[in-house]
């Protein structure tokens, strides 16, 4: 009697084995001055949330193609905690961080403190704060609050300003740097 295994290769799993051996021969561009240029022929996301204790690393686009179950991963990632609903996060909002982590350089993953939210959670949020507008981008997937331990909130958001794809608000007080893909401005110190 023969015991027989079968192995299957998943798409994702051959674009994965071909991404992580590519990543190691792919230059860095630290002084990149174009936006795609800093985010690159691969395109790599690093995030923990403190909420829910998970961790994203994941490789979601590779010579010009979107890996859908990448950019799956990345929407349920970036849910309204509170509510548990999630939405398609726009790719150009994942560019933007992307692009923004490796002109810094930065190993350690992004914390990210806001991906979606939910009208409902905004709408709490903003009874808060006066610090949340009425017609966030977080309500259609198109921001994201991000932290690094290892940067500081001038660093980051002079990087994801460097990508000139978007907006770009730096929370001095709070520790964090919003980028979102809407029109180009920044604000905050």
């Amino acid at each position: 009697m023969t015991n027989e295994t079968s192995t299957m290769i998943s798409r994702r799993g051959l674009l994965g084995a071909f991404a992580a051996t590519a990543v190691l021969a792919t230059p860095t561009y630290s002084h990149a001055f174009s936006f795609l240029r800093g985010a690159g022929d691969i395109r790599r996301l690093k995030m923990y949330s403190g909420r829910t204790g998970e961790n994203l690393d994941t490789i979601y686009w590779v010579d010009g193609d979107y890996i859908k179950e990448a950019m799956a991963e990345i929407n349920h990632f970036m849910r309204d905690w509170r509510t548990g609903t999630s939405i398609d996060i726009d790719p150009r909002t994942v560019d933007i961080m992307a692009a923004s982590h490796r002109l810094m350089d930065a190993s350690e993953p992004y914390m990210m403190l806001s991906g979606y939210r939910s009208p409902k959670t905004n709408a709490m949020l903003r009874s808060k704060s006066r610090g949340v507008a009425k017609h966030s981008l977080h309500m259609v997937g198109q921001a994201a609050d991000l932290r690094l331990k290892s940067r500081s909130i001038g660093q980051m958001a002079k990087a994801a300003k460097a990508c000139a794809s978007g907006g770009v608000g730096s929370y001095s007080r709070s520790n964090f740097v919003h980028m979102d893909c809407g029109p180009v401005r920044s604000w905050g110190g």
